[in-house]
Protein backbone atom coordinates (compact mmCIF):
# COMPACT_ATOMS: atom_id res chain seq x y z
CA UNK A 1 0.00 0.00 0.00
CA UNK A 2 1.20 3.40 -0.75
CA UNK A 3 0.81 6.63 1.16
CA UNK A 4 0.42 9.35 -2.14
CA UNK A 5 1.77 11.99 0.17
CA UNK A 6 4.88 10.21 1.26
CA UNK A 7 7.23 13.46 1.57
CA UNK A 8 10.55 12.15 0.15
CA UNK A 9 9.04 9.91 -2.97
CA UNK A 10 7.53 11.62 -6.33
CA UNK A 11 4.56 10.17 -8.43
CA UNK A 12 7.10 8.90 -10.25
CA UNK A 13 9.38 7.54 -8.26
CA UNK A 14 6.52 5.57 -6.89
CA UNK A 15 5.89 4.25 -10.07
CA UNK A 16 8.72 3.02 -10.87
CA UNK A 17 8.73 1.40 -7.52
CA UNK A 18 5.24 -0.29 -8.11
CA UNK A 19 6.93 -1.51 -11.14
CA UNK A 20 9.41 -2.93 -10.12
CA UNK A 21 7.35 -4.92 -7.46
CA UNK A 22 4.49 -6.29 -9.53
CA UNK A 23 7.31 -7.62 -12.02
CA UNK A 24 8.36 -10.09 -8.99
CA UNK A 25 5.15 -10.62 -7.29
CA UNK A 26 1.22 -10.72 -8.18
CA UNK A 27 0.92 -7.13 -6.90
CA UNK A 28 -2.47 -4.93 -5.83
CA UNK A 29 -1.71 -1.50 -4.93
CA UNK A 30 -4.02 0.32 -2.09
CA UNK A 31 -3.48 4.82 -1.70
CA UNK A 32 -4.02 5.92 1.56
CA UNK A 33 -6.85 8.39 1.67
CA UNK A 34 -6.56 9.74 4.97
CA UNK A 35 -5.40 9.05 8.41
CA UNK A 36 -6.24 5.51 9.97
CA UNK A 37 -7.08 3.92 5.81
CA UNK A 38 -3.31 2.29 6.30
CA UNK A 39 -5.03 0.42 9.44
CA UNK A 40 -7.91 -0.47 7.07
CA UNK A 41 -5.94 -1.14 3.86
CA UNK A 42 -3.59 -4.18 5.93
CA UNK A 43 -7.15 -5.02 8.32
CA UNK A 44 -8.68 -6.26 5.08
CA UNK A 45 -5.23 -7.88 3.25
CA UNK A 46 -4.67 -9.92 6.47
CA UNK A 47 -8.68 -10.88 5.88
CA UNK A 48 -7.78 -11.82 2.63
CA UNK A 49 -4.94 -13.92 3.56
CA UNK A 50 -2.31 -12.34 1.56
CA UNK A 51 1.27 -13.36 1.89
CA UNK A 52 2.75 -9.95 2.00
CA UNK A 53 2.23 -6.81 2.77
CA UNK A 54 4.28 -4.00 1.38
CA UNK A 55 4.33 -0.38 3.02
CA UNK A 56 5.72 2.34 1.26
CA UNK A 57 5.63 5.27 3.48
CA UNK A 58 7.05 7.08 6.53
CA UNK A 59 6.89 5.73 10.31
CA UNK A 60 3.39 6.70 10.02
CA UNK A 61 2.19 4.60 7.91
CA UNK A 62 4.35 1.93 8.81
CA UNK A 63 2.60 2.07 12.46
CA UNK A 64 -1.29 1.95 10.63
CA UNK A 65 -0.03 -0.72 8.84
CA UNK A 66 1.39 -2.99 11.12
CA UNK A 67 -1.76 -2.67 13.73
CA UNK A 68 -4.07 -3.72 11.01
CA UNK A 69 -2.24 -6.73 10.51
CA UNK A 70 -1.94 -7.20 14.10
CA UNK A 71 -5.79 -6.66 14.17
CA UNK A 72 -6.16 -10.43 12.36
CA UNK A 73 -5.11 -13.97 13.50
CA UNK A 74 -1.46 -14.95 14.02
CA UNK A 75 -1.90 -17.75 11.17
CA UNK A 76 -3.31 -15.37 8.47
CA UNK A 77 -0.86 -12.41 9.27
CA UNK A 78 0.85 -11.42 5.97
CA UNK A 79 4.69 -10.60 6.29
CA UNK A 80 5.37 -6.79 6.06
CA UNK A 81 7.85 -5.00 4.20
CA UNK A 82 8.87 -1.34 3.93
CA UNK A 83 9.78 0.94 1.18
CA UNK A 84 10.81 4.13 3.20
CA UNK A 85 9.19 7.45 1.86
CA UNK A 86 8.81 9.85 4.99
CA UNK A 87 11.26 12.65 6.32
CA UNK A 88 12.64 10.59 9.06
CA UNK A 89 11.92 6.59 8.48
CA UNK A 90 13.38 5.28 12.15
CA UNK A 91 12.07 1.91 11.79
CA UNK A 92 12.89 1.35 8.63
CA UNK A 93 16.52 2.42 9.66
CA UNK A 94 16.36 0.26 12.36
CA UNK A 95 15.62 -2.97 10.29
CA UNK A 96 19.29 -1.96 8.59
CA UNK A 97 17.27 -1.06 5.18
CA UNK A 98 18.48 1.58 2.77
CA UNK A 99 17.27 5.10 3.57
CA UNK A 100 16.67 5.82 -0.32
CA UNK A 101 13.40 3.99 -1.44
CA UNK A 102 14.51 2.14 -4.56
CA UNK A 103 17.47 1.25 -2.80
CA UNK A 104 15.29 -0.69 -0.22
CA UNK A 105 13.25 -1.98 -2.49
CA UNK A 106 15.98 -3.59 -4.07
CA UNK A 107 17.31 -5.35 -0.54
CA UNK A 108 13.32 -6.69 -0.34
CA UNK A 109 13.16 -7.80 -4.08
CA UNK A 110 16.22 -9.88 -3.35
CA UNK A 111 14.95 -10.70 0.10
CA UNK A 112 12.18 -12.10 -1.23
CA UNK A 113 13.70 -14.22 -3.96
CA UNK A 114 15.87 -15.84 -1.03
CA UNK A 115 13.01 -16.38 1.52
CA UNK A 116 14.83 -13.71 3.96
CA UNK A 117 12.86 -12.35 6.83
CA UNK A 118 13.34 -12.22 10.72
CA UNK A 119 10.34 -11.97 13.56
CA UNK A 120 10.34 -9.04 15.61
CA UNK A 121 8.74 -7.79 19.27
CA UNK A 122 6.41 -5.20 18.73
CA UNK A 123 5.26 -2.81 21.48
CA UNK A 124 1.68 -1.92 23.04
CA UNK A 125 0.49 0.99 24.44
CA UNK A 126 -3.08 -0.07 25.50
CA UNK A 127 -4.78 -1.29 22.60
CA UNK A 128 -2.26 0.20 20.15
CA UNK A 129 1.14 -1.54 18.72
CA UNK A 130 4.12 1.20 17.85
CA UNK A 131 7.27 -0.28 16.14
CA UNK A 132 10.06 1.88 17.36
CA UNK A 133 9.24 4.12 20.37
CA UNK A 134 6.48 6.02 22.13
CA UNK A 135 7.02 8.77 24.59
CA UNK A 136 4.62 10.84 27.03
CA UNK A 137 5.46 14.50 28.24
CA UNK A 138 8.00 16.89 27.07
CA UNK A 139 8.91 14.81 23.60
CA UNK A 140 5.22 13.86 22.51
CA UNK A 141 4.84 17.65 23.06
CA UNK A 142 7.65 18.33 20.75
CA UNK A 143 5.95 16.13 18.07
CA UNK A 144 2.69 17.90 18.96
CA UNK A 145 4.57 21.48 17.83
CA UNK A 146 5.85 20.04 14.98
CA UNK A 147 2.86 18.33 13.56
CA UNK A 148 0.58 22.00 13.91
CA UNK A 149 4.24 23.69 12.26
CA UNK A 150 3.31 21.17 9.44
CA UNK A 151 -0.33 22.04 9.29
CA UNK A 152 0.97 25.40 8.68
CA UNK A 153 3.01 24.76 5.41
CA UNK A 154 6.27 23.85 7.52
CA UNK A 155 8.55 21.00 5.95
CA UNK A 156 9.73 18.47 8.47
CA UNK A 157 13.29 19.09 8.61
CA UNK A 158 15.88 18.56 11.44
CA UNK A 159 15.86 22.54 12.13
CA UNK A 160 11.67 22.59 12.83
CA UNK A 161 12.17 19.42 15.50
CA UNK A 162 15.17 21.48 16.54
CA UNK A 163 13.41 24.89 17.43
CA UNK A 164 10.12 23.19 18.50
CA UNK A 165 12.27 21.23 20.92
CA UNK A 166 13.66 24.50 22.34
CA UNK A 167 10.48 26.00 21.57
CA UNK A 168 8.79 23.68 23.89
CA UNK A 169 11.48 23.02 26.62
CA UNK A 170 12.06 26.81 27.54
CA UNK A 171 8.60 28.28 26.98
CA UNK A 172 6.46 25.26 28.69
CA UNK A 173 7.88 22.10 30.28
CA UNK A 174 10.30 23.67 32.34
CA UNK A 175 7.51 25.90 33.90
CA UNK A 176 5.06 23.63 35.15
CA UNK A 177 5.57 19.67 37.00
CA UNK A 178 3.69 17.35 34.71
CA UNK A 179 3.05 15.07 37.33
CA UNK A 180 3.92 11.95 35.73
CA UNK A 181 4.68 8.65 37.44
CA UNK A 182 6.24 4.95 36.65
CA UNK A 183 4.92 2.28 37.71
CA UNK A 184 6.85 -1.09 37.68
CA UNK A 185 5.89 -4.52 38.80
CA UNK A 186 9.32 -5.12 40.42
CA UNK A 187 9.12 -1.92 42.59
CA UNK A 188 6.56 -1.38 45.21
CA UNK A 189 6.00 2.34 44.61
CA UNK A 190 5.56 4.65 41.96
CA UNK A 191 8.43 6.61 40.48
CA UNK A 192 7.83 10.33 39.73
CA UNK A 193 9.43 11.29 36.57
CA UNK A 194 9.34 14.48 34.40
CA UNK A 195 8.63 12.53 31.08
CA UNK A 196 8.79 8.97 29.79
CA UNK A 197 10.71 7.60 26.83
CA UNK A 198 9.62 3.94 25.97
CA UNK A 199 11.91 2.19 23.02
CA UNK A 200 11.37 -1.02 21.40
CA UNK A 201 14.50 -0.62 19.57
CA UNK A 202 17.65 1.71 18.99
CA UNK A 203 17.80 4.16 18.03
CA UNK A 204 15.70 6.38 19.57
CA UNK A 205 15.50 8.67 16.56
CA UNK A 206 17.49 10.29 13.85
CA UNK A 207 18.26 13.68 13.83
CA UNK A 208 19.18 14.09 10.01
CA UNK A 209 21.76 11.23 9.94
CA UNK A 210 22.72 11.12 13.34
CA UNK A 211 21.16 8.13 15.42
CA UNK A 212 19.74 9.56 18.72
CA UNK A 213 20.35 6.88 21.57
CA UNK A 214 17.94 7.50 24.78
CA UNK A 215 18.24 3.70 25.48
CA UNK A 216 20.81 2.05 23.21
CA UNK A 217 20.54 -1.50 24.91
CA UNK A 218 16.36 -1.21 23.22
CA UNK A 219 16.54 -4.62 20.53
CA UNK A 220 13.34 -5.94 18.88
CA UNK A 221 14.58 -8.66 20.04
CA UNK A 222 14.09 -7.98 24.09
CA UNK A 223 11.11 -6.40 26.05
CA UNK A 224 10.58 -2.58 25.92
CA UNK A 225 13.40 -0.05 27.09
CA UNK A 226 12.21 3.25 29.46
CA UNK A 227 14.80 6.28 30.19
CA UNK A 228 12.80 9.04 32.02
CA UNK A 229 14.36 11.95 33.12
CA UNK A 230 13.45 12.96 37.28
CA UNK A 231 13.63 16.44 36.65
CA UNK A 232 13.31 18.97 33.70
CA UNK A 233 16.26 21.53 34.65
CA UNK A 234 18.35 23.13 32.31
CA UNK A 235 21.52 21.79 33.14
CA UNK A 236 21.17 18.19 33.71
CA UNK A 237 18.75 17.66 30.74
CA UNK A 238 21.18 19.83 28.02
CA UNK A 239 24.01 17.43 29.64
CA UNK A 240 21.54 14.51 29.12
CA UNK A 241 20.58 15.67 25.64
CA UNK A 242 24.43 15.87 24.67
CA UNK A 243 25.12 12.07 25.73
CA UNK A 244 22.64 11.10 23.69
CA UNK A 245 23.96 12.13 21.12
CA UNK A 246 27.49 11.71 21.94
CA UNK A 247 26.61 8.03 22.73
CA UNK A 248 27.95 8.61 26.05
CA UNK A 249 24.87 6.44 28.48
CA UNK A 250 27.05 5.06 30.82
CA UNK A 251 27.10 8.31 32.51
CA UNK A 252 23.69 10.06 32.73
CA UNK A 253 23.61 10.31 36.06
CA UNK A 254 21.05 10.32 39.16
CA UNK A 255 18.63 12.34 36.96
CA UNK A 256 18.01 10.20 34.36
CA UNK A 257 16.30 6.60 35.07
CA UNK A 258 16.69 3.99 32.57
CA UNK A 259 15.31 0.37 32.97
CA UNK A 260 16.03 -2.32 30.35
CA UNK A 261 14.08 -5.34 29.21
CA UNK A 262 10.70 -4.72 30.74
CA UNK A 263 7.70 -7.06 29.86
CA UNK A 264 5.18 -4.22 31.42
CA UNK A 265 4.91 -1.06 32.62
CA UNK A 266 2.17 1.90 33.46
CA UNK A 267 2.58 5.46 33.25
CA UNK A 268 0.06 7.52 35.43
CA UNK A 269 -0.28 11.52 34.96
CA UNK A 270 -2.12 14.07 37.31
CA UNK A 271 -2.61 16.22 34.40
CA UNK A 272 -3.38 14.77 30.87
CA UNK A 273 -0.41 14.88 29.15
CA UNK A 274 1.50 14.37 25.43
CA UNK A 275 1.09 11.15 24.13
CA UNK A 276 3.22 9.70 21.23
CA UNK A 277 3.87 6.52 19.07
CA UNK A 278 5.94 6.28 16.19
CA UNK A 279 6.46 10.08 16.19
CA UNK A 280 2.89 10.42 15.60
CA UNK A 281 0.81 12.66 18.27
CA UNK A 282 -2.39 11.31 19.54
CA UNK A 283 -3.49 13.47 22.02
CA UNK A 284 -3.72 13.62 25.93
CA UNK A 285 -3.55 10.65 28.17
CA UNK A 286 -4.00 10.52 31.81
CA UNK A 287 -2.59 6.59 32.23
CA UNK A 288 -1.12 4.58 29.62
CA UNK A 289 -0.56 0.52 30.02
CA UNK A 290 2.33 -0.16 28.18
CA UNK A 291 3.32 -3.70 27.30
CA UNK A 292 6.08 -6.19 25.04
CA UNK A 293 4.53 -8.38 22.34
CA UNK A 294 7.76 -11.03 21.67
CA UNK A 295 7.94 -12.59 17.87
CA UNK A 296 4.49 -10.29 17.31
CA UNK A 297 5.01 -10.01 13.03
CA UNK A 298 7.33 -11.66 10.39
CA UNK A 299 9.25 -8.39 8.58
CA UNK A 300 10.88 -9.01 4.66
CA UNK A 301 14.58 -7.37 5.58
Amino acid sequence: MVNPKATTTSARTRDVLTSALRNEMELTVGYTRRRGHGYDLAKDAASDSIDVVVALGGDGTVNEVVNGLMAGTDEKRPALAVVPGGSTNVFVRALGLPRQPVEAAGVILAALRSGSSRMIGLGRADERYFTFCAGMGIDAAVVRRVERARRRGRRSTPILYLRSALGEYFFDAIRHDPGITLSLPDEPEEIPVANVIVQNTAPWTYLGDRPVHASPEASFDSGLDVLALRVLRPPSTLQTVGRMLSLQRDHYGKRVMLRHDLDEFTVSCATPQAFQLDGDYLGEREKVKFASVPAAIRVIC
